[in-house]
């Protein structure tokens, strides 16, 4: 985990820094709240801060009251480093909306347990973050999680002007598995069509539940013979994937079929465009006999 220092003190500053390299965290060091601000709004920003109260240019709470300001996609964990005993200080702290506060002088080790009391809360953030952005059947990203991330790559390609694919897949004949097999099997259908998927593409790759069977993949900076490339290799493995029945005395095999569409960079390309032409190719996949690729 990464962890912000702010601290104008150079000897408390050299005291936190060894303090937290020896409990083996990152660190982003500055001396003062302007600089710690600036680092705050970097893309990659650490998510807890131990900050100094009174420092130049900007003190440490009016740095916690900004923070609170923004509407940051995770939560920064403030933990106030204050010279301050009186509990009337600690009080004021507390309502500039820090979460917690260590008197100078500190003890390590207390350093240590109030760092992991925030880290707890961080990570149990996360994991609500994920089970709120992901289906529960399937692993795979959930339609607005999915639709969000989408859109984020959308103004990335349009900015750098970089390539973007989008592949709609869908089970054929899902409704037959779930009337001859059960619905049962049909969930091992999905969630190994999810894990083929997931084996077939790159870290940075997405994939999506759209809705049923249908499921989306955002494959950035990738254009349209790399993705019926890739929409290909999972349609033969697919093909050629055996799902074990629930009673374990047989097996199912499906086929998928795929539609494709790239981000138009010369046109006011959109992300409801670019769904609308995967479902025109996915729909003349489907006309076509199924088990094919077809690009728009």
């Amino acid at each position: 985990m990464k962890i912000l220092v702010a601290e104008d003190d150079p000897v408390f500053r050299r005291l936190l820094e060894s303090s937290l390299q020896k409990l083996g965290y990152d660190l982003v060091v500055t001396s003062d709240g302007e600089q710690a601000w600036e680092m705050l709004m970097l893309p990659d920003a650490p998510a807890l801060v131990i900050s100094d109260w009174i420092m130049p240019k900007l003190d440490g709470t009016e740095l916690c009251r900004r923070i609170r300001a923004t509407k940051k996609a995770r939560y920064v964990y403030f933990i106030l480093l204050t010279a301050r005993g009186d509990k009337q200080d600690i009080i004021r702290g507390l309502e500039a909306c820090a979460d917690d506060y260590l008197i100078k002088p500190f003890n390590p080790e207390e350093l240590k347990w109030r760092v992991q009391i925030g880290k707890r809360i961080l990570d149990l953030e996360s994991r609500i973050l994920e089970m709120a952005m992901t289906d529960a059947l399937t692993g795979a990203l959930n339609r607005s999680a999915f639709l969000e991330r989408m859109e984020t790559e959308i103004q990335r390609a349009k900015r750098f002007q970089a390539p973007l694919s989008l592949i709609m897949a869908d089970i054929d004949h899902f409704k037959k598995v779930n009337d001859v097999h059960g619905h049962q099997a049909g969930d091992l259908i999905l969630q190994a069509l999810v894990n083929e998927i997931k084996r077939c593409i790159r870290g940075y790759d997405f994939v999506g539940r759209y809705g049923g069977e249908e499921f989306f993949i955002g494959l950035p900076g990738v254009g349209m013979l790399a993705a019926q490339s890739v929409a290909e290799r999972l349609r033969n493995r697919i093909e050629q994937t055996s799902v074990a029945l629930p009673d374990q005395t047989d097996h199912a095999r499906i086929t998928s079929s795929f539609g494709i569409t790239v981000l138009a960079l010369e046109e006011n390309d959109s992300l409801e465009k670019m769904i609308k032409r995967a479902d025109v190719a996915l729909y003349k996949a489907k006309n076509s006999g199924r088990n094919r690729v077809c690009a728009y």
